[in-house]
């Protein structure tokens, strides 16, 4: 059974180009129309949610995620096309709207509650399990002005929670408080999912997205880029939207140098050194797909392309690579020796490959130092952290590296 239709749905938004703030400027601008300009927040969007599913929602700042479901939450009114939500919804989307400063915890979780559609007997009877479950016993009676920020959020999300939603609409929700709450959070949503409750998930965390979502849809710009099975949709927005960072197509070109003349000189820079008679004329990523890429998904396969020219033969060459932090910390290397594979010798233009199965690291953007010398270590083309590429979390693990575990009890 559906749950939520989306049908040819369109959101635009009039943009001034003039603030008319005082009187003068009224007068004076009277006879002067303002002029506007029209931005598409949506264009087209299309899809169905069913009863029980969880449907993830993603895409870049701006794409139009939160304009959606507040489209679904009924509070934006599309321009065109049409929502229909055929069970009680209940939106999480800016926790806190209707906080008091000045009243207490107590208080104000009487307010947010009966915003949030709960009957008075039903807010006081579940008053200590909301304080309770915002880790907040000690702050009842303090009031809101006290708290941080962190803290109102907390006691906000506590009061939503108690709500028995049918359709349940959440925007990065789960970010909310220490790596504590946040796994009561995780276990909240787990059970609505194991309840079957309709959920509409809006997050850039693409490890909970992957964990909870049936499905995924993902949108670019307000237009629906695609829509289906979780992983297949994760795997298009980390490696085919459209205006994701790519290498640069002429430095990708590596048939553009001007022969294989080469003047026999060392070359010391602080980012590169060697004498250049084997010299690396590009670095290239590829994703699992074989595509050219910069940006992947925890523990997709990657491989490394080294792109070089020697201007003689080279005997029993080695090439390496050290992968760094984005501080410069070492976090890795290896080269050809160290793996035992032998290369007799190379002359004129090739490239080699360092096939990565699976990307151990979390997220985050890596620096890359690639290298060929001598068996002696002579340099011959020394690349220091001038590549780099991102990864993107797949996983609720916290931290930088990936450690194979299990809990055993």
């Amino acid at each position: 059974m559906t749950a939520i239709e989306v049908e040819n749905l369109h959101k635009t938004f009039r943009i001034p180009h003039e603030k008319r703030t005082t009187i003068f400027e009224t007068l004076t601008g009277f006879f002067k129309p303002p002029t506007y300009e029209t931005f598409y927040a949506l264009k087209n969007i299309n899809f169905t949610v069913e009863e029980g599913e969880a449907l993830g929602i993603i895409g870049e700042n701006g794409s139009g995620k939160s304009t959606l479901l507040k489209i679904i939450a009924n509070i934006l009114r599309p321009s065109a096309g049409s929502v229909t939500a055929l069970k009680k919804l209940t939106p999480f989307l800016e926790l806190g709207v209707g906080f008091q400063s000045d009243l207490t915890a107590a208080e104000n979780i009487k307010i947010y509650g009966t915003i949030m559609g709960m009957q008075k007997r039903e807010i006081n009877d579940k008053l200590d399990d909301i304080i309770e479950f915002a880790g907040l016993e000690k702050f009842k009676d303090t009031k809101l002005k006290n708290f941080s920020s962190g803290m109102q959020v907390r006691l906000a999300f506590s009061t939503a929670i108690q709500t028995d939603p049918e359709i349940l609409l959440m925007d990065e929700v789960l970010a909310v408080g220490d790596m504590e709450f946040q796994q009561k959070c995780l276990g909240v949503l787990e059970q609505y999912r194991k309840e079957g409750v309709t959920i509409v998930f809006v997050s850039h965390d693409l490890g909970s997205v992957r964990r909870f979502c049936d499905r995924a849809l993902l949108l670019n710009h307000g237009e629906q880029v695609a829509l289906g099975e979780t992983g297949e949709v994760i795997d298009k927005y980390v490696y085919w939207t459209p205006d994701k960072m790519t290498l640069d197509a002429e430095s990708a070109d590596i048939e553009n140098d001007s022969g294989l003349s080469h003047e026999d000189e060392t070359v010391v820079h602080n980012t590169r050194r060697g004498d250049q008679k084997v010299e690396i004329k590009n670095v290239e990523f590829y994703d699992k797909f074989g595509n050219l890429s910069d940006r992947f998904n925890s523990f997709d396969a990657m491989t490394i392309r080294i792109h070089y020219c020697a201007y003689e033969k080279i005997s029993d060459p080695v090439f390496g690579i050290a992968l760094y932090s984005e501080k410069g910390e070492n976090l890795f290397g290896t080269n050809t020796e160290l793996k035992n594979v032998v290369i007799n010798s190379i002359e004129g233009k090739g490239h080699i490959d360092l096939k990565i199965e699976s990307i151990s690291m979390l997220s985050g953007r890596f620096l890359l130092t690639v290298a060929i010398h001598s068996r002696t270590h002579h340099p011959y083309d020394w690349h220091d952290k001038q590549y780099h590429f991102d990864v993107i979390s797949t996983t609720r693990d916290a931290g930088m590296f990936d450690v194979p575990c299990k809990w055993i009890m």
